[in-house]
């Protein structure tokens, strides 16, 4: 597996773990189906689009760069719901 989808992965995990969320109630506030996510948190993707990583960085109210710095971004809050997309349902 690629190191920056791991590095996000464990980011992504890092994130949902500060705000007490599970795997399905981030999904459902990103707007992406479960075991979508869940394969991508599980490093299980192979690759994703930079529209997912925008949609996952939206839900906790970051920018896309903000979640792929090397360092945890401070101030991330949880959105109410990001708009969904069939594109990222499975």
């Amino acid at each position: 597996m690629d190191n920056s989808l791991r590095a996000l992965g464990d980011r992504l995990r890092q994130l949902r773990a500060r705000h007490g969320l599970t795997q399905e109630e981030f999904a459902q506030i990103a707007g992406i189906g479960y075991k979508f996510y869940q394969d991508i948190e599980g490093g299980r993707k192979k690759e994703i689009w930079l529209s997912t990583v925008e949609r996952l960085a939206a839900a906790y109210g970051l920018r896309a760069w903000q979640l792929l710095m090397p360092n945890m971004p401070e101030g991330s809050k949880v959105a109410r719901k990001v708009a969904s997309s069939r594109v990222h349902r499975r």
